[in-house]
């Protein structure tokens, strides 16, 4: 499974950079999750970015001032990171860059960091039912006690969506196995192999790891699947983009909009 997450994101290259920023609606996903790491994150501090992809958090990050360490699983993304992280001119907040599992944190000491973010879906990824667990207690192992951790994935409910959407050829094959056990092999769609949670199901793995949980958030929440919409409104009518995006920021924590969402985040804090 890992080598097949690997081949899917090295084939997908520079679009995991842009796909954050593409259009308003995929800038929903980055917008929200910087909105609650400012409301959350120390003021600095040295910040772990686990699954970071491209690093597209961590050029934010660093641009904010804090000091970060980016790993991935994917080399490519790591060579991408390495000169997205020099072009933005913080090399100096970047400590490291190294290809690495969020499965295996063993060359940090427990307690390391002041906060750690693991975004964007890596943990979505480790389809093994004892590696989940296993990466999980990883990335809270490695925080500080006291500081906070930041994980958002893809969700169960908003796959089914998807399927009925534009991948009904895998309702019949696929459907029941990502109803009932959340695993998703890969399929015709393309995608890498997956685990889609159930917002219960991510509360219950961090509690049990140690995490004290302060919120669930659903990065797209009630936007979840309106593309079209959300780019028109967004285009074409600033005022009322501007309350959609407050009425988004005042639901998008309420179970209802959650569980329905592309990709959901769950913060909380090490106890």
């Amino acid at each position: 499974m890992k080598s097949k997450v690997k081949q899917y994101y090295t084939e997908y290259g520079e679009g995991e950079w842009k796909r954050l920023i593409k259009d308003p609606y995929h800038q929903m996903e980055f917008n929200t999750s910087m909105h609650f790491l400012k409301k959350y994150l120390p003021k600095k501090g040295l910040i772990l970015d686990a699954g970071a992809g491209p690093g597209r958090y961590t050029v934010a990050l660093a641009k904010q001032g804090y000091d970060v360490v980016l790993r991935d699983l994917t080399p490519k993304f790591v060579e991408m990171a390495r000169k997205k992280v020099k072009y933005a001119g913080v090399s100096k907040r970047v400590k490291s860059l190294e290809i690495g599992d969020i499965t295996n944190l063993s060359e940090f000491k427990d307690g390391t960091f002041d906060a750690v973010i693991c975004l964007g879906g890596p943990l979505t990824h480790v389809v093994d039912k004892k590696q989940r667990e296993r990466a999980a207690a990883e990335l809270v192992r490695v925080a500080k006690k006291g500081s906070l951790v930041f994980v958002s994935l893809m969700t169960r409910f908003s796959i089914h969506i998807d399927a009925l959407e534009d991948f009904q050829e895998e309702i019949v094959p696929l459907q029941r196995k990502i109803r009932d056990t959340g695993d998703y092999p890969g399929g015709k769609s393309g995608f890498a192999p997956s685990h889609f949670f159930m917002p219960e199901e991510l509360d219950d793995l961090f509690k049990r790891k140690g995490l004290e949980v302060i919120t669930l958030v659903g990065l797209e929440g009630l936007s979840t699947d309106r593309k079209k919409k959300v780019n028109k409104l967004y285009r074409t009518n600033k005022k009322a983009w501007d309350i959609w995006w407050e009425t988004h920021l005042k639901t998008c924590t309420h179970p209802g909009a959650v569980g329905i969402s592309s990709h959901m985040m769950i913060i909380g804090r090490k106890k």
